[in-house]
């Protein structure tokens, strides 16, 4: 999610250079809270299906690449169906628009941001806090019997 608040405040300066109205106020913070939801949903669903596929038996890495692989799609149509989603508030227009301006610009650059960097970062972070943890290969002891050649 550090990655997704970077860019809300990225995107809010560049809409700063066009427009004084996009400033870090209230709405941009409500944007951020609503931002970080969604972000942390998407490394939930990386992370909760790698550690899936090492329970089965599979190396961090294999496991990791096998949960981006799976959950790329997913993800991606839930992240462009919210960024989407957000575009009305980009171009607000009457009453109360600077606010919904704001909100929308801070969520859509975001999420845009959080997306595409998420899903390559997500899965390296999770190898390297498995390497850290030293769970980085299966147990040896949690194969079943017959796999080890026991009786």
């Amino acid at each position: 999610t550090p990655i997704a608040i970077f860019g809300a405040m990225a995107g809010l300066s560049l809409a700063r250079m066009m427009s004084d109205s996009y400033e870090n106020n209230v709405y941009a913070q409500i944007g951020l809270v609503m931002l970080i939801g969604m972000a942390a949903k998407n490394a939930i669903l990386i992370v909760e299906f790698a550690k899936l596929e090492m329970e089965r038996g599979k190396p961090a890495f294999e496991a990791a690449m096998e949960a981006a692989h799976k959950r790329f799609r997913p993800i991606l149509m839930t992240a462009f169906s919210f960024i989407l989603g957000v575009v009305p508030l980009l171009v607000a227009s009457g009453a109360g628009a600077e606010a919904r301006k704001v909100m929308g610009m801070t969520v859509f650059s975001g999420m845009l941001v959080a997306t595409m960097i998420g899903v390559l970062l997500v899965p390296a972070m999770y190898v390297a806090v498995e390497r850290l943890r030293g769970g980085d290969k299966p147990d040896a002891s949690d194969k079943p019997l017959a796999d080890k050649g026991e009786p």
